[in-house]
Order: C-alpha cells, then structure tokens, then sequence
C-alpha cells in the first residue's frame, strides 16, 4: 500500500506548513482503510481564487474555508455546514493495478485563520480540522440529517485527537508498515505562489463539490 499527496500551496496570506498537513492527511487516509495505493491532491489558495472556485461550483459568492472534490462518476447534493455534503468515491470491487484517485481537498488558509478564533481555536487546529473534514467527505462521510452529522463530527474530532493533537503513527492490519521506509507515502510539493493551479489538482472540472459555507448551507447544484 501506497499512499501519493500532491500538495501546493499558491497562496501567501498566511504560513502553511505543506508536509504537517501531508503527514495528517497520510495518517487519516491509512486509519481509514484507504484500499491499495491511493492518490490525494491538497491545495492551498488565496481568497480570490476560493471564491472562484465557490461561485463556479457552488453558485455562491465569496470564499469559503474548504472545498472537496472527490472523484464521483455523478454529481452529488449538497448538504448543511460545516460544507455541502455527498458520497465519496467508494471502494472498488475488483483488484486492480491502478492507484485510487481519490479526489482534491482545497484549502483557503485566510479564511480559516479569520474564522479560527469562534471555531477550532488556533489557526493550526482550523487548517487540521478543514483538512480531516474533507478527507472524510472524500471517504464518503456526509451529513445531511443530524445523525450523519453527529456521526461525522465524532469521526473528526477522533481523528484530530489521535493525530493532530497527540500525532502517532497510524497502525492497521492492512498496512502496518505504511510509516516505514519500505512502503514510504509520497509527497509532492510546490511550495510557491502561482498564477493558476498545478496539474497535480484539478478543480476545474470536478464530478462533484462540497463547500464549507459557515453556519448553513444551501443545496448545491451540479457543476456545469
């Protein structure tokens, strides 16, 4: 088992330490179950990009925290805060040789600092809860009712104990040495700002979008 993240940061707002969040994003994906290898874009972006990316996708004005894309054959509905809801990519039933890609997680570190004080508390601890909340959206989390919801948050906050706040080491019966240089998760990263996105991510044409849009959401159309 292999794991891939292709990270960016294009942004210059606020720090964005790529490889902690890359070691997050590995932890949640191995804790989860991810099947065979897999690969995760991760993007950092500036306001006005995020808001781009909110009104193509979401048909809604300005930036919002985080958008996830997973890589879903048809579009999804949205759900309710912390961001639109809907299936992720599943498990595949055949063995394969290609690697499960699992879909793009975009970040807006400016807005999650601005709303770090009345959410997670430290800028940190936003960026750590917007990644894990994508990821899990990228897994197939959702929470459109209040149980999904509840069941969802549990999982988060399980996830951000385990890794983010007391970091160790993910262990699993699939995978046991997923830390170990024998079976190394691979990081690719462009650490600078640019004009447009690399090609690792690819939001332009997602099958499907999910936006935290603060303390509701409406449903959100399907991507044109």
């Amino acid at each position: 088992m292999a794991i891939e993240v292709f990270v960016a940061d294009e942004q210059n707002d606020q720090p964005v330490d790529t490889m902690r969040w890359v070691r997050l994003a590995e932890a949640v994906l191995i804790d989860e179950g991810v099947p065979g290898d897999a690969e995760l874009s991760m993007l950092y972006i500036d306001e006005a990009a995020m808001s781009d990316l909110n009104k193509r996708f979401l048909g809604k004005d300005g930036p919002t925290d985080v958008l996830a894309f997973p890589i879903d054959e048809e579009p999804v509905e949205g759900g309710r805060s912390p961001d639109s809801g809907g299936t992720g990519p599943g498990d595949t039933s055949e063995p394969t040789d290609m690697p499960t890609v699992l879909g793009d997680v975009v970040i807006c570190p400016a807005v999650a600092h601005r709303n770090a004080p009345e959410h997670a508390g430290t800028y940190e601890d936003e960026l750590a809860l917007l990644l894990v909340h994508g990821l899990l959206h990228l897994m197939g989390m959702d929470h459109t009712d209040d149980e999904e919801a509840e069941a969802m948050e549990e999982r988060e906050q399980a996830l951000l104990a385990k890794f983010h706040r007391s970091p160790v080491a993910p262990t699993s019966p699939e995978a046991p040495a997923a830390f170990a240089p024998a079976a190394p998760a691979a990081a690719f990263v462009d650490a600078g700002p640019a004009a447009s996105a690399p090609a690792a991510s690819a939001p332009e044409a997602p099958a499907a979008a999910f936006v935290d849009a603060g303390p509701t959401a409406d449903e959100a159309p399907p991507p044109s």
